[in-house]
């Protein structure tokens, strides 16, 4: 597999960026309940984008599939479902933080658990001590969890320093203690997909053999997955129509832009996914420890959500120096993307 973490880097980079901002179009979806729209942005984005993409990247995608080993299926299937259940808990912690905090305090679980727990299930950890390469990708993960940090304790203070009128009027359903919870277990739970990705790597080398280009090798991985966290989603929402009587918004008409919303919806979904086409292809590139792909994605998409959030007035009427905290964050998550790629590139010389 060919290494450039280089690449690597800035191909997570377009990931964490999509990723920061597929919630966006959801904004602009009326008179919608979340479970419905959510469901139809999920059905782009885990079952007609992987699969469209797969038929354009993959030609051998069903023989890939067929041929695939079926534990690394199950296993991939698996982690989808519990991945599913972290992905709409996520979505829950937007509503409640809104996206700079929420993204902080729930991709922080993400990135230390999804980073950590791989090479420890492969026995990988120790020797990753025992090298240089080895010690300064570890030391980007740490100082990506530092600037993690930075970030989650500005906003600590930015829920602190705001009056509860002005998180309504930014927030419209702010509460910082729901949305803690649901963004702690939403980011552990969401570290199964870097779990599903390290189980399917048997259906990845099997896509390559059958002639598909490295750089696309995880697009037949990502299909499996995704068809788990499709089934978790599609049953919390379908029950969370039939208790909230929602049925009616997929075709209900009046006083609702029908067509807008599921446009937008699209939308949402296709952007989504375009953060794990982008992840794949990153971890093609990362080399020997790309493992470390998930710290770089987890950084990114805080980057950027903060950035969004920045934009959308989200830190509107905070101090000079909790703006100051979660920019320190910001630049030490960038830092932390630099050494992390190091790392890589010094595994890429003569065996780290």
């Amino acid at each position: 597999m060919e290494s450039d973490p280089i690449t690597g880097v800035l191909l997570h980079a377009v990931g964490g960026f999509a990723a920061a901002s597929f919630y966006i179009p959801f904004k602009k979806i009326r008179n919608w309940s979340w479970e419905s729209y959510w469901l139809i942005g999920g059905v782009f984005s885990w079952v007609l984008a992987p699969w469209a993409a797969g038929a354009l990247a993959v030609p051998s995608l069903w023989k890939t599939l067929s041929q695939s080993p079926p534990q690394a299926l199950g296993l991939c299937f698996l982690f989808g479902v519990l991945w599913g259940v972290g992905g709409l808990t996520f979505g829950l912690s937007m509503r409640y933080l809104g996206m700079s905090l929420g993204y902080a305090i729930a991709l922080g679980f993400c990135a230390a658990f999804g980073t950590i727990v791989p090479p420890l299930f492969q026995n990988q950890f120790m020797d990753l001590t025992m090298t240089l390469s080895g010690r300064v990708t570890l030391g980007g993960v740490a100082i990506c969890l530092a600037g993690i940090g930075f970030c989650g304790a500005a906003g600590m203070r930015k829920e602190s320093e705001l009056p509860a009128e002005e998180k309504q009027s930014i927030i419209q359903e702010f509460d910082l203690w729901k949305g803690a919870w649901v963004a702690l277990f939403a980011g552990v739970m969401s570290a199964c997909m870097a779990f599903g990705i390290a189980a399917g790597k048997p259906i990845a080398e099997l896509a390559e053999t059958n002639g598909v280009q490295s750089l696309w090798r995880n697009t037949p991985v990502f299909i499996v997955i995704f068809a788990g966290g499709f089934c978790t989603n599609l049953v919390w929402c379908l029950a969370l129509n039939r208790r909230n009587r929602s049925w009616g918004d997929y075709v209900r008409a009046e006083r609702t832009p029908l067509l807008m919303n599921y446009l937008f919806a699209a939308l949402a979904g296709v952007t989504w996914y375009f953060q794990f086409m982008f992840y794949g292809m990153g971890t093609t590139r990362m080399g020997k420890y790309d493992f470390s792909s998930w710290t770089i994605h987890m950084a990114f998409i805080i980057v950027f959500s903060n950035l969004w959030g920045w934009w959308f007035h989200e830190w509107r009427g905070v101090s000079a120096k909790t703006k100051a905290l979660v920019w320190t964050g910001v630049m030490i998550l960038l830092l932390s993307t630099i050494v992390v790629g190091l790392g890589n590139y010094i595994a890429g010389l003569n065996g780290g």
